[in-house]
Order: structure tokens, then C-alpha cells, then sequence
């Protein structure tokens, strides 16, 4: 297996974003403001000699990759490819919902008001149990059946990473943060949501993963 770098991009905002939604398997198209600043990640990251381009199959992530894609020195060596496997979590019954609602349903059995609460007390997996315990259908994911979805997702960019590769992957904000808690030993306060379009860095060396910076605008 090869060593090679990951940057990981949010989305540009959505209007589900803009109306504070529960947005995991759902999907709304980028608002204005979201097609403007991935333009200006875009710009940002122009520069990057990107061997490979990923997105989530959401299409608020697969018109994010494009527009970095498009503005890219190897836009005309590279086509942006989906993996399901980076989608955001899926919230089950609470997709849509207001999101402060939906969190507070989820965290008032555990004494817990808000997502960064759940965060602060229980950690970024017990938001995801926390969530199908609740969800009448328990069709939310667990941390569990998310995991296994993700590091799926991580086995298939093994697969085309070479040694020194540095790979665009565009996903959500969730998942970001979840990974970002997984792997950075505390270094990054993940009760704070990645912004839309902001960059996360990781390096995965011979399948470990370490992120190194979280929720860096771009501009």
C-alpha cells in the first residue's frame, strides 16, 4: 500500500444548509452562495497536482468536485468519480427535520440538548447510536453499520492511490467531522462543524489515516 494525501473538502451550502435541515441521504441543490464560495476553494486549490477526484454520489458533492475539478492544472487529466461510500450519514426518520429539533429528540433521553452536547459527552459514535435508538424505524445508521460503509470508501481509493498521490475527495460535514474525531488524537475540536467548502488534510499511510488540519477556509 502506498502513503499518500487526502483533501477533504465539504461541500459548497445547500439550501437545506441555509435552512438548517437535517441533510444526510437527502439532497438539495448548491444554494448561490454555495456554487460561490466553491468557486473560491476552487481557485484556491487550482494549483494542486490532484491525481485522482472523488466525490460522495450526493449531487451537492458532485457539483463541489466539479467546479474544483474544472478550475484544476489536471482538469484535463482527471474526471471527478463517485463513491456512495463518503455519503453523509443517514439520519432515517429525522432527514429533513429541523436540525436543533431533531438533535434535541435524539440527545433528551442521554441528558443531552443539543449535537455538540451529545459530542461533549458521549463522543461522535454515540451521536450516530444515539440517532437509530431514537429514529422509530431505526433506519438511521449506528456507528457501527457507518464505519463499515466509510472504511469501504477508504479500501477503494487504496486501490488507485499511488506512493506521493494527492486525492481531491469531496464529501459532508458529518463525515468529516467523524473522521476528523476518529483520527487526529484530540487535536481538533470537532464540536464545531467543518464549514462549507472548507479543507480538512489527511495522509493514509499503508491504510492508517491521520488527519492533520480541520476546517480551513479556502479563499
Amino acid at each position: 500500500m502506498a502513503k499518500y494525501q487526502i483533501y477533504l473538502v465539504r461541500h459548497g451550502r445547500t439550501w437545506f444548509n441555509k435552512y438548517n435541515k437535517m441533510q444526510g441521504w437527502s439532497d438539495t441543490p448548491l444554494a448561490p452562495e454555495g456554487v460561490e464560495v466553491a468557486k473560491k476553494a476552487a481557485k484556491a486549490l487550482k494549483d494542486v497536482n490532484f491525481a485522482a477526484a472523488f466525490s460522495s454520489d450526493a449531487r451537492r458533492a458532485i457539483d463541489t468536485c466539479k467546479l474544483i475539478v474544472d478550475e484544476n492544472i489536471n482538469h484535463d487529466k482527471i474526471t471527478p468519480q463517485k463513491l456512495m461510500e463518503f455519503r453523509e450519514e443517514f439520519y432515517g426518520y429525522y432527514e429533513g427535520m429541523n436540525s436543533p429539533e431533531a438533535w434535541y429528540m435524539v440527545g433528551q433521553p442521554h441528558g443531552a440538548a443539543t449535537f455538540a452536547e451529545i459530542i461533549a459527552k458521549y463522543g461522535m459514535d454515540a451521536t450516530k447510536d444515539f440517532m437509530k435508538e431514537a429514529d422509530p424505524f431505526h433506519d438511521a445508521e449506528n456507528a457501527e453499520e457507518y464505519w463499515t460503509r466509510v472504511n469501504k470508501g477508504f479500501e477503494k481509493l487504496d486501490k488507485v492511490a499511488k506512493d506521493g498521490d494527492k486525492i481531491l475527495l469531496v464529501s459532508h460535514g458529518t463525515t468529516i467531522r467523524s473522521i476528523t474525531d476518529r483520527y487526529n488524537d484530540g487535536n481538533f475540536d470537532v464540536t464545531v462543524s467543518p464549514r462549507n467548502s472548507s479543507l480538512t488534510m489527511m495522509t493514509r499511510d499503508n491504510g492508517q489515516n491521520t488527519v492533520t488540519s480541520y476546517n480551513q477556509m479556502l479563499d
